[in-house]
């Protein structure tokens, strides 16, 4: 099969596609048939290996996994002897996390992982893009946001942005998106009540105050939102560092105000599923929808990863492999 792979860290020119071995499942895993899957910001940091701490988990000098994505939607195209809750034919959709894997035309997952049926009336590429359950980590596990509360979303354009303003006013909660004015009609149709244009406002001096304040980016601080912040109120970030763990840890214990951060991919897979769930009810009901900015063949993998560096996609960027049956693979 074809999967997009790389042996260094670097730019996108890095990734290159090779034939790799279709991976055969064991008796509880799921062979799935690729046909979407999501190239987001943590692919765009494995590859770069950068900050150089998640060297640990990658390979400190060169990367031992070799073919990254983790959110992806396809069909089921074999099942290990002991498989009891999925066919071969059904269709699916599902993370590897915090394991990788998926850009490539086949992926094994086991049974117990988070996967499951493909909401109803969603092409794969839309359902690939709903997979991340950053947002509702973050806002429902963490914040514990509920109807009547204020969030505001920084980056409210991207790919967890999206998700985080739809999941919010699927509760009830009042939002503020921050993004460029390019963006305003997009997150205002998402269920943004107001919309601040970060290149002519710094949303933390426009004297509004929030119970929640999700920084989907990570281009805030704890330090810089405090102040906008209602009493009892909580600061959110996606970036990781050393100072968020540290403010974590002190805001728990003291102030009235708290800082958090979470790490949504290293969470059970039990938890995921539930998401996919829970997901999934939220398209049913028409209170989620994707949004997807562009879909690229697997072959253009370096093009997808160079439009995530630029930090300005709209919602999320896919690639689709074009893969030959199982049959013609597995013999």
């Amino acid at each position: 099969m074809k999967a997009a792979v790389y042996d260094r860290y670097g730019p996108p020119e890095v990734l290159r596609i090779a034939e790799v071995p279709v991976p055969v499942p064991r008796d509880d895993e799921i062979l799935v048939r690729v046909h979407a899957a999501a190239v987001g910001a943590v692919d765009s940091i494995a590859r770069k290996g950068i900050p150089r701490q998640i060297r640990a988990y990658l390979g400190l000098r060169r990367p031992r996994i070799h073919v990254l994505g983790a959110d992806f939607a396809g069909e089921i195209a074999a099942v290990g002897a002991k498989v009891t809750r999925f066919a071969v034919g059904e269709q699916v959709f599902g993370t590897t996390a915090p394991r990788f894997g998926a850009h490539a035309e086949y992926v094994c997952v086991p049974e117990s992982g988070a996967l499951a049926p493909k909401p109803a009336g969603l092409s794969h590429a839309e359902a690939a893009a709903l997979v991340d359950g950053t947002a509702l980590c973050f806002l429902r596990d963490k914040a514990k946001l509920h109807a009547g509360q204020s969030i505001l979303v920084n980056g409210a354009s991207g790919s967890v942005g999206t998700a985080a303003v739809q999941h919010a006013r699927a509760v009830g909660a009042t939002v503020t998106a921050v993004c460029s004015g390019a963006n305003e009609a997009l997150v205002r149709g998402l269920g943004a009540e107001e919309v601040i244009d970060y290149t002519k406002q710094d949303f933390t001096r426009t004297g509004q105050t929030y119970d929640v304040i999700f920084d989907a980016v990570g281009t805030s601080s704890f330090s810089r939102c405090r102040n906008a912040l209602n009493r009892g109120g909580v600061y959110l970030t996606a970036a990781s560092s050393l100072r968020i763990l540290l403010q974590m840890a002190w805001t728990k214990a003291f102030g009235n105000r708290k800082a958090m951060i979470a790490f949504a991919g290293l969470r059970p897979a039990r938890e995921k599923l539930n998401d996919l769930r829970h997901i999934t009810e939220l398209v049913t009901a028409a209170k989620l929808v994707p949004v997807v900015d562009a879909s690229y063949p697997l072959r253009q993998i370096a093009d997808a990863h160079r439009y995530v560096d630029t930090g300005h996609k709209r919602g999320n960027v896919l690639v689709t492999p074009t893969s030959p049956q199982v049959s013609e693979v597995l013999g």
